[in-house]
């Protein structure tokens, strides 16, 4: 995407600018842009991958993937998914105590560049290793990259803020709305390894974009806020020294036994991504430092944390269940035109793209009337929408129980409708994170946000590993009302909510 840098007359030094806000901004739209290019690419390809086995053929499809059930492909990807925004955590502390954001998103680049070429190579073996250096360097590269934006202006008043994250927005959705259509098409249609291969590429022109333009970024991207001790360094070692050593220990004696099954792997990291959530949220909860504002902000934050994580536990699923019925029962075909079942990955960043301003609109024109629905409202708004989908996508997995494939336009009203709940959750539920921190968390609470997505990917993982077929008529039903029930309930009690809210609306 070409920059359109165009001279700022404004500046004393005649400063080149990127639609009008610093320079530094295409450097970080770029690298975030590649990014997502390569995450969302492999991850059009992930389940597909995992559920193939030899070549059909009837078809001339090619074969050589991992030959696994849905309900371990499911497990694998939700595991894999909350891993991702598990990592944003941990990736913001290096970023605040270790290396500095700048730094740290450099390393991000490299781990997740190998993540893919491991991807690239076959085995089962490289294939795992691929998955959790991707899943580690996006949580170091989430965590900061956008902290590096924020950097680029004078402060919150900086009235460009807004506006340059709204064109960083945009730089995620566009990797995300292209990667499936090229990685997707390339590594589902013709090579696995080929496909990862080239997400490996995207990161690597992401990672080439950002040492090139680094002299563009703010100086205080290099600044480690809150630099380790000696003594801390020391302790922070040791202790994931020992970890290490004991987890080592334990999977050796567990291999030596004879005993290993992938679910030795998948089940620890599900109850991690489970009970990590419920830690942190009580350790907050409890901190007898807090205020009893801060604290009644809190109680109300959990509400909003519960409602979030069972939003994202139907919301992911776009890319398991319906990515799998989207390839085994839906027509591949629109007026004669064939397409890759990945492309449906495409839908929701083009959605985002083309209703995020219509809805930013929207809330704009209904607060001048006095008729904005509050942050609760939008919550349960969102939920009863996702609930709805699945309601919806219940017709035609009716349809294609005799072996008929469905419209793809069944799928693309499925899509359509998750991403106006997004819109009403996810914009909304960064915004009431920043306004109900803590002041002693708030550097934190972003990271704590991530960990609703964790929670919700999480329980799908243990819901397949459990041995339930989240390809059925009866669990997609019992979703679907879970989460409409779910937004009453939040509706329901909005009044008890907003009053522990204080003066946050």
């Amino acid at each position: 995407m070409a920059s359109s840098l165009t001279k700022d007359s404004a500046s004393p030094a005649a400063e080149k600018t990127f639609f009008g806000h610093p320079r530094g901004l295409a450097t970080l739209f770029m690298t975030e842009m590649w990014e997502r290019f390569s995450y969302y690419g492999m991850r059009a390809l992930l389940v597909y991958y995992l559920v193939s086995g030899g070549a059909d053929a009837a078809t001339g499809s090619q074969g050589g993937g991992l030959a696994m059930t849905a309900a371990t492909t499911t497990a694998i990807y939700s595991v894999y998914v909350s891993m991702v925004y598990l990592m944003a955590m941990p990736g913001g502390w290096f970023g605040d105590r270790v290396w500095g954001a700048r730094k740290t998103v450099a390393i991000a680049g490299f781990v997740i560049m190998g993540g893919h070429l491991s991807l690239a190579l076959p085995g089962q073996a490289m294939f795992f290793v691929g998955l959790i250096l991707v899943a580690v360097g996006s949580g170091l590269l989430k965590a900061n990259i956008s902290t590096m934006v924020g950097h680029l202006y004078d402060g919150p008043e900086d009235p460009r803020r807004d506006g340059g994250f709204t064109l960083f927005y945009v730089g995620i959705n566009l990797g995300a709305f292209v990667a499936p259509l090229v990685v997707g098409t390339v590594g589902k249609e013709h090579n696995w390894h080929l496909g990862f291969a080239l997400a490996a590429v995207g990161m690597g022109l992401g990672l080439t974009q950002f040492l090139l333009g680094t002299k563009h970024l703010s100086p205080k991207s290099s600044v480690v806020p809150n630099p380790l001790s000696a003594d801390e360094r020391k302790a922070v070692l040791t202790k994931v020294a020992l970890a290490v050593l004991g987890i080592a220990v334990f999977y050796g004696a567990v291999v030596a036994l004879g005993a290993y099954t992938l679910n030795w792997a998948l089940v620890p990291l599900t109850l991690a991504g489970l009970f990590i959530p419920i830690a942190v949220l009580t350790r907050i909860k409890r901190d007898k430092d807090l205020s009893g504002a801060e604290q009644s902000k809190m109680t109300a934050y959990i509400w909003f944390f519960i409602a979030a994580a069972v939003f994202w536990m139907i919301y992911d699923q776009g890319g398991s269940t319906l990515s799998l019925f989207a390839d085994d029962k839906t027509a591949d075909t629109v007026l004669g035109l064939g397409f890759s079942a990945t492309w449906y990955q495409s839908l929701n960043p083009l959605f985002v793209m083309a209703l995020a301003p219509v809805f930013a609109w929207l809330w704009v024109w209904l607060s001048r009337k006095n008729q904005e629905p509050n942050t609760i409202v939008k919550f349960a708004m969102g939920l009863v929408l996702i609930g709805a989908s699945f309601f919806v996508f219940i017709v035609p997995m009716g349809m294609a129980g005799d072996g008929t494939k469905v419209s793809p336009m069944w799928l693309v009203s499925i899509y359509m409708i998750q991403t106006i709940g997004e819109l009403c959750v996810s914009p909304v539920g960064l915004s009431v994170t920043t306004k109900m921190a803590p002041q002693k968390y708030a550097s934190q609470m972003m990271g704590v946000w991530f960990l609703a997505v964790t929670a919700g990917d999480c329980i799908t993982s243990l819901l397949s590993i459990g041995g339930v077929d989240l390809n059925g008529t009866w669990v997609i039903a019992f979703q679907a009302l879970a989460a409409v029930l779910a937004g009453f309930a939040v509706y329901t009690y909005r009044k008890k909510v907003q009053v522990l809210m204080g003066a946050v609306h």
